[in-house]
């Protein structure tokens, strides 16, 4: 019997234990490990999920105790199972199992990804943040504008009760509120849903794609982070961000998904340097030279209302994004300063969690990651921005920030899409999906 933990941040690691490990005969899970995001370890992966063999389900305990849980459960094999991560990351913390005597794992596509009955078209990305939400929203209009029965999947998110999020189908904003969902979450599920879109997540992916599978000619995976997809797809769209030239071939698996990819989506080239998007092009040239390269802008519009002209204001971005993603501003920033708004600093007013997320990523700019994985730091997050010395607030995040908070400063909501520039387009990588489906529909 080969023992086993697993490190995950509450998605991936779930799907390789569900996919490879469970129904192993030879391997016993001791645990799973947690990180990147708050208050997800000290869980247990339920017993009903989990399957006969571990009738007390599995530990989830926070990374910190790796070389702990090694030594206490006589761990063979460590598998690395979570995204966004810099090469040089991974090493360290292969270096830390292998000198605990482990064998150290990531486990590839071919063992975990499940087959669809139905043409799958995976849209990923080589870094959190670089336009995956909007590049697969594109996808299903272009896909519906075709007749096609589009059903989105979105990589998991399960931070709450595990069980209850085994499978998870949104068709209105009232499923979604009905789920008690983070603020992470509503930034991937209202977009598409309010555009009419079928929306899976959850835990179980083999049950959400069976009944994805019913009810679609198409299923769209929406990648999160820089993993790669749960389900293997006839189209590989991979989303890169020339802000960040060099971070394609940089992190783990993004650049997986940069040598899968059948098509790449050079992204953000209306706020990128020619010099940056020429780099990103060499990347793709060198590690994959048969993708098809396309490029788009990404143009954020703020919603009408008084100037701002010289207004001081709080611009709240997209969580992921800014902490672990890397990215110091986003889309809220980009609005204000074209509104030529003055931002304001919110660290002199964050409390609790809010702070510290501050503290454990010092990147982070002017700006207050949208942090909301509980109802308590959802209330510190209407805290800090109460509290902050400004006359707005500027909602970089895709979901609704007002319907959550209640703060006295009004607050000025910035959407972003996708428009493609040049050829190759999106068409042009859907086309061979839409001519092999169309017709069998009649």
């Amino acid at each position: 019997m080969r023992r086993v933990v697993i490190l995950g941040a509450g998605g991936r690691d779930f799907h390789t234990f569900n996919v490879v490990f469970r129904a192993d005969p030879n391997t016993e899970v001791v645990a799973f490990t947690a990180t990147q995001i708050p208050g997800i370890d000290d869980r247990v992966y339920p017993a009903s999920l989990a399957g006969g063999r571990y009738p007390s389900g599995i530990p989830i305990r926070p990374e910190g105790e790796l070389e702990t849980l090694v030594a206490t459960h006589h761990v063979d094999e460590v598998v690395h199972a979570y995204s966004d991560l810099a090469h040089a990351e991974v090493m360290r913390t292969a270096s830390r199992v292998l000198a605990t005597g482990a064998d150290f794992r990531l486990v590839g596509p071919r063992a975990s990804m499940l087959t669809s009955r139905r043409p799958v078209v995976a849209v990923c990305a080589v870094r959190t943040g670089c336009g995956k939400s909007q590049t697969s929203r594109r996808v299903t209009e272009i896909l519906r504008a075709a007749g096609l029965r589009v059903v989105l999947v979105r990589h998991p998110m399960p931070y709450g009760d595990l069980e209850a999020m085994r499978v998870q189908r949104f068709a209105t904003l009232a499923d979604i509120d009905a789920a008690g969902p983070t603020i992470e979450e509503r930034e991937e599920y209202e977009a598409p849903v309010a555009a009419g879109v079928v929306t899976y997540a959850g835990v179980d992916y083999a049950a959400i794609l069976a009944q994805a599978d019913d009810e679609a000619d198409v299923v769209v995976w929406d990648g999160g982070n820089n993993d790669f997809p749960f389900f293997a797809p006839d189209v590989l769209i991979t989303v890169t961000d020339p802000l960040r030239a060099g971070h394609e071939t940089a992190y783990h698996p993004g650049e997986t998904n940069l040598r899968m990819a059948d098509a790449v989506l050079i992204n953000k080239v209306d706020s990128a340097s020619p010099e940056a998007v020429a780099r990103v092009r060499a990347s793709v040239a060198e590690v994959n030279p048969g993708a098809a390269v396309l490029e788009a802008a990404s143009p954020v519009v703020l919603e009408p209302g008084p100037d701002l002209a010289g207004v001081r204001a709080l611009v709240v971005e997209d969580g992921p994004t800014i902490t672990h993603g890397g990215m110091p501003y986003g889309a809220g920033t980009v609005a204000a300063r074209a509104a030529g708004a003055e931002p304001v600093d919110p660290r002199p007013w964050a409390v609790g969690s809010i702070a510290e997320t501050f503290a454990a990523y010092p990147s982070i700019g002017a700006v207050l990651p949208a942090m909301g994985y509980s109802p308590a730091q959802l209330r510190e997050l209407e805290q800090t921005i109460a509290a902050a010395d400004c006359d707005v607030v500027i909602a970089g995040t895709p979901m609704d920030l007002a319907r959550l908070v209640d703060v006295p400063q009004p607050i000025r909501r910035v959407t972003y899409a996708l428009a493609e520039r040049g050829s190759p387009t999106l068409s042009d990588v859907l086309a061979p999906v839409i001519t092999r489906v169309a017709p069998a529909l009649g």
